[in-house]
């Protein structure tokens, strides 16, 4: 659940800190007030385009803050785990900054991110429904996407476009292989050579970092020996060595302590030193007695170091790239000579071909029921809408037999607002309060069955009025009792079911205007709803119907 946005020069917002709570909010003010502005910063921290345009004018940058709350044991939380990305317990911060030049930057409980990092959390957090949302509905791969969302199919979906892209591939490896016999032969010709010469150098991961090392560590064996033992004579074994001083300083302060306990704090840190010089030489001695002068040895690390060099020029790679080549290489002659023989091309093309049709038709009989009952649920909603007599149908058209990576059907919704009409593509049938409907009613219904705690409405009420506007305020009042629902509308009807109201206001400001939200009291609700309702002239009679309204929540 959202609990909190801050908001900092971002478009005419200087500075704005939300509180939110559960249930239905909404956001009401004059038009250009700055309402859908909130939601344009809310989109923003969940991973949206950046531009210079949504800094204020006059600021270096814009800044947006979003506050989540967590369920302990969500999918969301394990994520975070997986990303390094963990903050405070069930508590998640996703934040944007915006520099004039355009450029932006990303956070997810302050660690800096991607911004599509920003946007798969986000995708689990919040579902907003623009005020256009109603015409990409009238787009094919939408409505598909609508019915896999509502039906719980888009995992089932993606295997499905995973499956068909692998028949493409092994499709596309028999055709080339029937076709490019010549050129595939002096390719795995190449290939072979050069796999046999980088699996004679036989370089592991990580050998050529130990190599280095090792290789620095013998041409220089003479000198680490020499500087030991330096070390180890200034600190324990010559004349002056810093141990016996050390221990001069502890015998002549050791009795003094007696006089003078001050000095306890002093000994105690000379007696550390003493013991951690100790074991400093210890370690020393132990370091010396195993460096070797091996000349034999050094001649064959630098003999391998030379190997290594010369197939990394002749390569055109890093010396510790070489192993990873070595494996793209293997994989690309096994490639080629899975595509020589056609045979076993075409066979495992059969194979993925298959796995793809019982996928796809899973996907087509789950797909079948959900649309079902999603055209009866809209057709409850519709006429509930004030279209009695409308009827909301999903159509499944098949494709041809090849299928396609979204499935074996094409996905369409068909409606018509009349009794005995048949239904046509939504498109064509549809006028605009109509469509708004319509959109409303899919929206609603849809989001019922999402996993995502919050849910925002931007002005997706235009266009309808009068008694169905009170519908769908009611929708939204219920749709508010699981979930959090805020949402951006003119309409009295609509925010006269929220639980709470928001005023968003423009006020003038020396260096331009500037928004502003306050959240309504019982009375401000009153003469809010009023304004609502009667525009400019409030009366008494405007004021008396507001709270009649707001009195039948």
């Amino acid at each position: 659940m959202l609990l909190h946005l801050s908001i900092q020069d971002f478009a005419i917002v200087d500075r704005l800190d939300l509180e939110f709570r559960p249930g239905f909010t909404a956001l009401t003010g004059e038009t250009g007030a700055g309402k859908s502005i909130l939601i344009d910063a809310l989109s923003l921290a969940l991973g949206e385009r950046a531009e210079s345009e949504q800094v204020r004018a006059g600021a270096e940058r814009a800044d947006v803050t979003a506050e989540f709350s967590l369920q302990p044991q969500a999918r969301l939380a394990d994520w975070l785990r997986d990303q390094a990305l963990e903050g405070d317990q069930n508590r998640l911060l996703l934040r944007r900054v915006v520099e004039r030049n355009g450029r932006s930057r990303a956070f997810v409980n302050g660690h800096p991110a991607t911004v599509s990092q920003l946007r798969e959390a986000g995708d689990s957090l919040v579902d907003i429904h623009g005020q256009h949302a109603h015409q990409s509905l009238l787009r094919p791969h939408e409505q598909r996407r609508v019915l896999d969302a509502h039906a719980g199919l888009v995992s089932l979906a993606r295997e499905v476009a995973g499956a068909y892209r692998e028949w493409e591939r092994l499709c596309r490896m028999r055709l080339e292989s029937e076709s490019n016999a010549a050129a595939r032969d002096a390719e795995r010709e190449q290939l072979t050579w050069q796999v046999d010469e980088l699996a004679r150098l036989a370089l592991q991961p990580g050998e050529w970092e130990a190599i280095l090392s090792e290789h620095g560590r013998l041409a220089h064996a003479a000198s680490l020996l020499e500087g030991g033992r330096g070390a180890i004579d200034a600190l324990s074994e010559s004349e002056n060595a810093a141990l016996g001083v050390l221990s001069g300083v502890l015998s002549r302060l050791r009795p003094l302590v007696e006089y003078d306990a001050a000095l306890r704090e002093t000994m105690a840190l000379l007696e550390s030193g003493e013991a951690q010089l100790r074991e400093a030489a210890h370690a020393l001695r132990h370091y010396i007695d195993r460096i070797e002068i091996d000349p034999g040895r050094l001649s064959e690390v630098e003999q391998r170091l030379e190997a290594v060099h010369s197939a990394a020029r002749k390569f055109r790679a890093k010396p510790e790239a070489l192993p990873d080549l070595l494996a793209s290489l293997r994989s690309r002659l096994d490639d080629l000579q899975i595509a020589a023989d056609v045979e076993a091309l075409s066979r495992q093309e059969e194979a993925a071909r298959s796995h793809y049709d019982g996928l796809a038709a899973r996907l087509s009989v789950e797909r079948g029921k959900a649309a079902t009952k999603l055209g009866r649920e809209v057709c409850a909603a519709m006429k509930e809408l004030a279209m009695a007599g409308g009827r909301f149908e999903v159509d499944l058209r098949p494709l041809p037999p090849e299928g396609s990576a979204w499935g074996s059907e094409q996905v369409e919704f068909l409606v018509t607002t009349n009794p005995g009409v048949e239904p046509r593509p939504l498109s064509k049938v549809a006028s605009g309060g109509e469509l708004s409907r319509i959109s409303l009613a899919i929206q609603v219904i849809t989001s019922r069955a999402a996993a995502v705690p919050t849910l925002i409405f931007d002005e997706v009420d235009a266009g309808i009025g009068g008694a169905v506007a009170e519908i769908v305020g009611k929708k939204l009042r219920t749709l508010g009792e699981e979930r959090q629902v805020l949402c951006v509308t003119h309409l009295p009807q609509v925010a006269s079911q929220a639980g709470e109201q928001w005023s968003v206001a423009k006020g003038a400001a020396r260096d331009g205007a500037r928004s502003q939200v306050a959240v309504l009291d019982q009375k401000s609700r009153i003469e809010e709803i009023a304004r609502m309702l009667g525009g400019v002239a409030i009366t008494a009679t405007t004021r008396k119907h507001a709270a009649e309204m707001l009195g039948l929540r």
